[in-house]
This record gives C-alpha cells, sequence and structure tokens, in this order.
C-alpha cells in the first residue's frame, strides 16, 4: 500500500478539464494517506496549528511556494494562530490526485 511520503515524492499533473474527478472509492483509498484531513464530497481541508502569528504566516509563505512548484494552489484561511487549507481540483469540478499530492507535501512541510 502506498503511503503519504510516496504521495509527497509524487509531482502534480496538468490538469486542464476534461477528466472526471475521482470516484468516491479513489478518493477514499488516497485519503487514507493522509492524516487529520478532512474529506468533503468536493474537497480536502485540515487546520494547522501554531503559537504566533509569524509562524502562521511563514507557514502560509511555505505553502505558497510548494503551490506554485507544483502549479496547483489551495484556498487558504489564516488567522492568528491557524491556517485551514483546502485543496480541489477546479478544473474537473472535485477531487484529483492532485490535491492528495499537495496535502502530503504541506504535510511534510509541517513536520520540517
Amino acid at each position: 500500500m502506498s503511503t503519504a511520503n510516496d504521495l509527497a515524492d509524487k509531482q502534480c499533473k496538468s490538469c486542464e478539464g476534461g477528466v472526471p474527478p475521482l470516484t468516491g472509492a479513489e478518493a477514499n483509498i488516497l485519503f487514507q494517506q493522509i492524516q487529520g484531513w478532512q474529506l468533503q464530497s468536493k474537497l480536502i481541508s485540515k487546520t494547522y496549528a501554531f503559537k504566533n502569528y509569524y509562524q502562521t504566516m511563514a507557514f502560509v509563505n511555505a505553502v505558497a511556494w510548494v503551490s506554485h512548484r507544483e502549479d496547483h494552489h489551495p484556498d487558504m484561511v489564516v488567522g492568528y494562530n491557524q491556517c485551514i487549507v483546502s485543496y480541489t481540483t477546479h478544473a474537473v469540478g472535485g477531487l484529483s490526485e492532485n490535491d492528495f499530492i499537495c496535502a502530503a507535501k504541506i504535510d511534510k512541510l509541517f513536520t520540517i
């Protein structure tokens, strides 16, 4: 079985639409490889907690860097000591493997 590290080692694939989103079963298989995320029908999200605003903003900037490299961008809600990160693939109208790849990369970044 694959792990989050396997996902984190993958690269996002260009997604221009025209392909279906993951089925519920496909999403559930990938969801088992990431910890602490919430799975909804068309997105995954996770809340990251920090000690202060500076750490929160450093994390937000690191997520922006990863997102730029992968060309797959999350929605983020930023507060003083937390950041909620949500992934969906707008081009397919739901979840794609790219969402789970980025989630694993962000989790790996958080543990550094």
